[in-house]
């Protein structure tokens, strides 16, 4: 999915939102109060909220907040945000109450975010806004789910592409959330499946800077939080982890974390008139030691990939089965409040994906139980 093309603040219209204003002036709204005063603390390479690209319907300014400060706020009231709660990260329908949710990874890599981008002298709330919509889109049972669409809908059909269309079409019953250019902008580039952890190539990246942290933010947080799930789970033992691994990022989740995000924030540099974000070759070799690690023996242990080989079966039964069921399909959506936006002229299958990647683990496994297991005669 593509986002609109907006044209851009005009370098002399930057200059201008960085003039001096005089604070007394009764005139000014506390938003832009707050504008003027990222003026003085955000880097040139940073991204100041009234110098964003707009939003795909022009509305009204907040007289209180920011614009990414709304789109934060639009998220986090949002039902694709509440339904997190209830979405596998790795381990699927954990019983333990201490395990990650997509949930959990999702404040997990706000809170990295926020840090780097308030070191680095940069949008705070733009990070934020972007972090907490990143995985808006992902489906039930994780990975799993998401495999299973692009098997039985759409070989295109990816998560970070379904966030933007939650943002976008989805949510308010059809009317999307109407977020700026450049949260929508860094929701869609957030994902880097097994690619490079910073990709060279400039058009697999965020256009903003905080974009980009979000990028990374994103792979340091689950690099953390899926080794502590995976050694809770027994999956693997503490000791198997890769000694170059602990020496370096550390033993726990806090060392880790402070090593990586320290790493980030003193590698990165300008280089001309760009900022390159940026890791020390020692730390950068680490991670990417520590993820090859976790794909080998977390996400392709046969405990977990058995798991993964049921969800996608439930999934997959559930699409064939709503292909043919409008009927019950118009209910489930009204339950959910997509209906408005089920009567659009769209195709079938394309409904069908969006209630499916919409669904919490708990709804699928409830509604297929319900479908298809037989219940007891009372």
């Amino acid at each position: 999915m593509d986002i609109d093309t907006l044209s851009g603040t005009p370098m002399n219209a930057r200059q201008a939102l960085r003039a001096p204003r005089h604070w007394s002036d009764a005139s000014t709204s506390i938003r832009e109060t707050f504008e003027q005063r990222e003026c003085g603390f955000i880097a040139p390479y940073g991204c100041l909220s009234a110098a964003s690209k707009g939003r795909r319907r022009p509305e009204a300014p907040c007289p209180i907040r920011t614009a990414f400060q709304v789109d934060r706020d639009r998220i986090l009231y949002s039902n694709a945000f509440r339904r997190l709660k209830h979405k596998t990260q790795v381990f699927l329908s954990p019983l333990g109450d201490q395990y990650r949710t997509r949930l959990t990874h999702t404040l997990e890599v706000a809170q990295i975010a926020r840090t780097a981008a308030r070191a680095l002298r940069l949008n705070e709330d733009l990070a934020e806004a972007i972090a907490m919509g990143h995985d808006l889109g992902h489906t039930p049972f994780g990975h799993s789910g998401e495999t299973a669409l692009k098997e039985i809908f759409s070989g295109a059909f990816a998560h970070n592409a379904q966030s933007l269309r939650v943002v976008d079409i989805l949510e308010r019953k059809g009317d999307g959330l109407n977020l700026t250019w450049e949260v929508r902008d860094g929701i869609l580039k957030h994902s880097k499946g097994y690619g490079k952890i910073i990709p060279d190539n400039p058009n697999e990246q965020p256009a903003t800077v905080e974009g980009r942290i979000v990028r990374v933010a994103d792979i340091m947080a689950y690099l953390n939080h899926d080794l502590d799930d995976a050694i809770r789970s027994g999956v693997i033992r503490a000791e198997q982890v890769p000694a170059p691994c602990i020496a370096i990022l550390g033993r726990n989740h806090s060392e880790r974390a402070t090593t990586m995000i320290r790493d980030l924030i003193f590698s990165s540099r300008m280089e001309g008139d760009d900022f390159k974000l940026d890791m020390s070759e020692e730390v950068f070799a680490a991670m990417t030691q520590l993820r090859q690690f976790l794909y080998e023996h977390v996400y392709r242990a046969p405990e977990v990939h058995e798991e993964f080989i049921k969800a996608k079966k439930i999934l997959s039964d559930l699409y064939r089965y709503f292909l043919n069921e409008q009927e019950m399909l118009a209910e489930e959506l009204e339950a959910m409040e997509m209906q408005p936006y089920a009567s659009n002229a769209l195709p079938h299958e394309r409904i069908v994906a969006d209630f499916i990647a919409s669904m919490t683990d708990r709804y699928a496994l409830d509604l297929y139980t319900a479908l298809f297991l037989p219940s007891p005669l009372v």
